[in-house]
């Protein structure tokens, strides 16, 4: 009979135990999930596409399929086999492939452009460890056949100008399908695709090329936009274009002394505002940026580089963005910019992805509360309700 007794206790102490262990792991899960995976829903689900004026004479439903919803996106900078520790690229990797893929699930865009610096190592990469970077791309940002990705170029995707080679602007323009000079359109809306580190102006063979092509396209949207009957003899061959004025995307921003004047939470910190840019390779040259100016007179200029947000007006009217970059490991608050865009007007909404501070300060507090559930579970945790009692009864006995 004391046998089966002690059985039983024996037999209750464990289940005790193995209930004590589930809510352990179910608490853990529960932290793992939302942090890693129900976070980014949370935060996204929270950004909504800013409207646009479709004018009095357009009805709701015209204006919401004529309108083009684009995300945009910049220096991602996938880490490679030298800089790359593979516990950093696993972290860095598995953030932006949630944040994208939960971006494209939630908001659904139309098309989505990532301004230059898709790879960290691209400007120095072998050729195994290019299609190996390429490779891990493809999975983090797969996307359905109702949205179009669009890359454009970087200095750490093909060197800065002085290790820029053919061979390896080829080679991204094979992968990528991207062409300096390339225009595309889409709901009658053009958009410029510029390499930026070919803008150098030193008449190299790469530069020559990039500038020819952007010089034809200048002519064929300047061609497009005068009246039929207006058209001179020089535009009687040129193929017409939706005549709305382009939108510009580049890596490098034009021409501005520093960020002195960039504001906002994602702006750059107040100790490197007042760092003075280099031409040709913080920003581009004025000559370069007088340039792209004259020859498109774009509407908006959207560009990356500088890994933080800033907007300046150029020639006192054409405003230009620069996107923060995507990626934690630049930023304790990375973020993509929302546009609804049509072939007349455009509006811009930011969306932040999760602060990375915020995560460590739920897992720090998940953590405490699991060492203090631990040890009163062991009773090496004297219970405060105890303490309180203690110390009413002294103070009876006094």
């Amino acid at each position: 009979m004391l046998s089966s007794s002690s059985t039983t206790l024996k037999n209750l102490h464990l289940k005790k135990r193995l209930c004590f262990l589930l809510k352990l792991v179910c608490f853990v899960s529960s932290v793992l999930l939302f942090c890693e995976f129900l976070i980014y829903y949370v935060v996204i689900f929270q950004c909504r596409w800013p409207e646009v004026k479709g004018g009095a004479h357009v009805s709701k439903k015209e204006a919401s399929t004529s309108v083009l919803k684009a995300i945009i996106l910049a220096d991602t900078h996938l880490l490679g086999e030298i800089k790359g520790h593979w516990l950093d690229k696993l972290r860095r990797e598995w953030q932006m492939e949630r944040s994208f893929q939960t971006a494209l699930q939630l908001l659904q865009p139309d098309i989505v452009f990532i301004l230059g610096d898709v790879f960290d190592e691209g400007k120095w990469s072998s050729p195994q460890a290019w299609a190996d970077d390429v490779r891990r791309f493809w999975k983090m940002f797969k996307y359905p056949v109702s949205t179009e990705l669009v890359v454009i170029v970087g200095n750490h995707d093909i060197g800065f100008h002085y290790e820029m080679t053919t061979y390896k602007v080829n080679r991204f323009e094979k992968v990528f399908n991207f062409t300096s000079g390339k225009l595309i359109t889409r709901k009658g809306i053009n958009f410029v695709l510029v390499n930026s580190v070919a803008m150098e102006g030193d008449g190299c063979a790469v530069c020559r090329a990039s500038e020819a092509k952007l010089v034809a396209l200048s002519h064929q949207l300047n061609c497009s936009r005068q009246k039929p009957n207006h058209s001179s003899k020089r535009c009687s061959d040129v193929e017409k274009l939706p005549a709305a004025e382009p939108i510009l995307l580049q890596h490098y921003p034009l021409y501005r002394k520093s960020d002195v004047e960039c504001s906002g939470e994602d702006s750059a910190p107040p100790e490197e505002k007042n760092i003075p840019f280099k031409e040709k390779y913080d920003v581009l040259s004025q000559e370069a940026s007088q340039k792209l100016i004259w020859w498109f007179h774009p509407r908006l200029i959207l560009s990356g580089h500088t890994h933080s947000a800033c907007e300046v007006l150029h020639a006192g009217k054409i405003p230009e963005i620069s996107v923060p970059s995507f990626s934690w490991r630049n930023r304790n608050n990375p973020s993509f910019i929302m546009g609804s865009v049509t072939p007349t007007d455009f509006s811009l909404q930011k969306c932040f992805l999760p602060y990375e501070s915020r995560v460590f300060t739920i897992y720090c507090a998940a953590g405490a509360l699991l060492v203090i559930l631990i040890l009163a579970h062991f009773q090496l945790l004297t219970p405060p309700f105890c303490f309180a009692q203690r110390l009413i009864s002294k103070h009876k006995a006094v």
